[in-house]
């Protein structure tokens, strides 16, 4: 008999129906907001696909083989997805995180057996790529880099985005995810045009002076190369108390326990169930809320 591995367990994750928090003029204008339940996938999130994908073909390419180092520079979901498909397949896994990062966070990469570098708070993810760069011209490891290697995009472009499609049987109007390394905008927006030129592309971007975890407005200097602006329609803003709310009306409404970015990108589906009629709205629910239970979002 052939039984599945942790690996072939990633992917076809659940697409869901909010019933109870759209408003009844969305529900007026005949809209639908779906939620793709991410924090299905085994390591947690979204992340699972990317990790999975650039992995598998650095290994196909000849550029890594078991035994060597991974270094990654992360916020959270990247290294623990990366720290659960090196573990499977035989590598060491360094990440390097902002030490202001939550806690569940950083528990869950060293359960997978990988090794933690804290960086400081104030240098953010910025200073976190430069060490992981350094470390690499030192010898210490080799990068697969996120913010860089196609492989993250491609990985949506084949999973994703086509499980969306089939899974709202062709009917998707308007796609949301929030825009961290990009990649999941970049390969399901990629996907999705090439079905349906008007599907519209929402990228959930945090306001200024926010810090939502998973989403960025980068720097110019450190926007990730991946990314593409002619494959976004339009970039939304929310802020960091918008978005927490979210996540708390998410777990206490609809029973989707989720992270903060994923609640952004909620909020901003919601704003756009407000303006559009006749709507099937997508929005990526990233990753699960228990690894943001130290951080105070979800009080007791």
């Amino acid at each position: 008999m052939s039984y599945l591995t942790i690996e072939d367990t990633i992917g076809n994750t659940p697409l869901v129906q909010l019933k109870r928090i759209p408003s009844d003029a969305a529900r007026q204008r005949n809209n639908i907001i779906l939620g793709k339940l991410e924090g299905n996938n085994p390591a947690g999130s979204v992340k699972d696909r990317a990790a999975l994908s650039m992995i598998k073909r650095a290994e196909a390419r000849g550029d890594i083989k078991p035994g060597d180092t991974l270094i990654e520079a992360t916020s959270g979901n990247t290294g623990i997805a990366l720290a659960m498909v090196a573990t499977i397949r035989g590598y060491k896994m360094v990440l390097l995180m902002p030490e202001n990062l939550s806690e569940e966070r950083r528990q869950s990469m060293a359960a997978y057996g990988a090794k933690i570098i804290l960086t400081p708070k104030t240098g953010g993810m910025e200073y976190a790529r430069d060490l992981a760069q350094k470390m690499e011209k030192d010898g210490e490891g080799i990068i697969l880099d996120q913010f860089a290697n196609p492989n993250n995009s491609l990985a949506h472009y084949e999973t994703t985005g086509p499980e969306i499609w089939r899974d709202t049987k062709g009917t998707i109007t308007h796609f949301v995810s929030a825009m961290g390394t990009t990649g999941t905008i970049m390969g399901v927006s990629r996907y999705l045009k090439e079905q349906n030129q008007a599907v519209c592309i929402i990228g959930a971007q945090p306001e200024e002076g926010s810090q939502i975890p998973g989403i960025r407005k980068w720097p110019e200097a450190y926007m990730p190369k991946i990314y593409d602006g002619t494959r976004v329609d339009q970039t939304e803003s929310v802020s960091q108390s918008a978005a927490e709310r979210m996540a708390r009306r998410l777990a206490n409404e609809e029973g989707i326990f989720c992270g903060i970015s994923a609640a952004g990108a909620c909020a901003v589906a919601l704003r756009i169930s407000e303006q559009v009629e006749n709507a099937t709205i997508v929005f990526i629910v990233c990753d699960r809320g228990d690894r943001y239970l130290s951080t105070g979002v979800f009080p007791a």
